[in-house]
């Protein structure tokens, strides 16, 4: 308990002394502010990425892709496969008796950002039961496009990014040009996409075969029973997934090279802040030793002038780290991008804000270690008598 004291005590000296030593201390602040600032900024893409590839796979529904392929563009179906697909058992039905089944097609398309530089967009075709397998999906305006007519709908979040989406203004095809009639919103991949008639598009692109059937499960338990039946068919070569496996599997693949990058910047940086933090704090000891000495001398233990110095590194270093979530936040969270053909709103969630505050942690035990263990053996008569 008389330790705590002291403990409590000399905090309070400690940090009512902070603004005498605001130049030096704001090293330790500015630091970590930086390294947490870039830290989260570069993993908000990867957060935003895997947020809505999680949104767009949905358990209740089945991906069925060539046997092999890791993502929709490689995967090829001819018309006949599609055709078998859709007659296996475990698929959800419509009221008309139809399966509730979607051929797709995924093109790429080049386009000019807003920006003026050039990207791509996912031009995907919808088979004629593709609004209700997609029930995420919200027209926000215009309509939906009619199957057989060359028409396309687009996401509010290739509207954001891309040039001449909307509603009303065309895309050229080979085939002439394509009118926008609608605009919706999915808060997943789609959002960023183009969407038409697969058989249409096919045609227009001269594109020979289906990349995917998406389908609708009866419920989820019949997942077993429909990849059964496809895989053990001798005329297929297809492997089938849960939809929300897939795109787990798409995003964990896709997102876990940038994750590296960001950790591996954010640890060189962190280093930066480390030494910042060792300098800044044996500087404080030096300049307080007369202080800590008197304190020593008084009664108060080695081990409690330790903790306090610890303790004031880890305050500046929270400090800083919280700064530098807010930042973070101010600057990316919300902010829409592109990546590849993907686009995606940056998100800086509390669980980053957290990480960051761990780290700021962490590195402040290690910068504030050695200076307190030196504060804790100063030799008193020695202190007292320096200048």
């Amino acid at each position: 308990m008389n330790m705590l004291r002291q403990i409590i005590a000399l905090s309070a000296m400690n940090f009512r002394s902070l603004p005498h030593r605001f130049w030096s201390s704001m090293v330790i602040v500015v630091g970590f502010g930086a390294t947490v600032a870039v830290l989260l900024s570069m993993l908000s893409m990867t957060a935003g990425i895997r947020q809505i590839y999680t949104l767009a796979g949905s358990p209740g529904r089945a991906i069925i892709a060539s046997l092999g392929a890791t993502n929709e563009g490689p995967s090829s179906l001819s018309h006949d496969n599609v055709q078998t697909i859709m007659a296996a058992p475990g698929i959800a039905r419509d009221t008309d008796g139809r399966p509730l089944a979607d051929q797709s097609v995924n093109i790429r398309l080049p386009i000019l950002l807003k920006n003026g530089k050039k990207g791509i967009i996912t031009l995907r075709g919808f088979g004629p039961k593709g609004p209700k397998v997609r029930w995420e999906m919200q027209m926000v305006s215009g309509r939906m496009f009619e199957p057989g007519k060359r028409e396309l709908i687009v996401g509010t979040g290739g509207q954001y990014l891309y040039q001449h989406l909307a509603v009303g203004e065309k895309v050229i095809l080979p085939d002439g040009e394509w009118p926008i009639v609608g605009s919706f919103r999915s808060g997943d991949i789609l959002e960023g996409q183009l969407i038409g008639d697969s058989d249409t598009l096919m045609a227009a692109t001269r594109h020979p075969n289906y990349n995917t059937v998406i389908v609708r499960l009866a419920s989820f338990d019949s997942l077993d029973t429909l990849r059964t039946a496809l895989t053990t068919n001798p005329s297929l070569s297809v492997h089938v997934e849960r939809h929300s496996d897939w795109y787990t599997q798409t995003v964990d693949s896709g997102t876990s090279y940038y994750s590296k990058i960001a950790y591996a910047v954010g640890a060189v940086m962190a280093i930066g802040a480390l030494f910042g933090c060792l300098n800044t704090m044996y500087a404080a000891v030096v300049k307080r030793r007369r202080e800590i000495a008197t304190l020593r001398a008084l009664g108060f233990s080695g081990f409690s002038v330790a903790i306090t110095v610890i303790l004031e590194a880890i305050l500046l270093a929270v400090a800083g780290a919280l700064i530098g979530a807010a930042v973070a936040w101010t600057l990316y969270d919300g902010t829409r991008d592109a990546f590849g053909t993907i686009v995606y709103t940056l998100k800086v969630t509390p669980a980053m804000v957290g990480l960051g505050i761990f780290w700021a942690v962490i590195l402040a035990l290690l910068g504030g270690l050695f200076p307190s263990i030196r504060a804790a053996r100063l030799a008193i008569v020695d202190a007292l008598r320096a200048t």
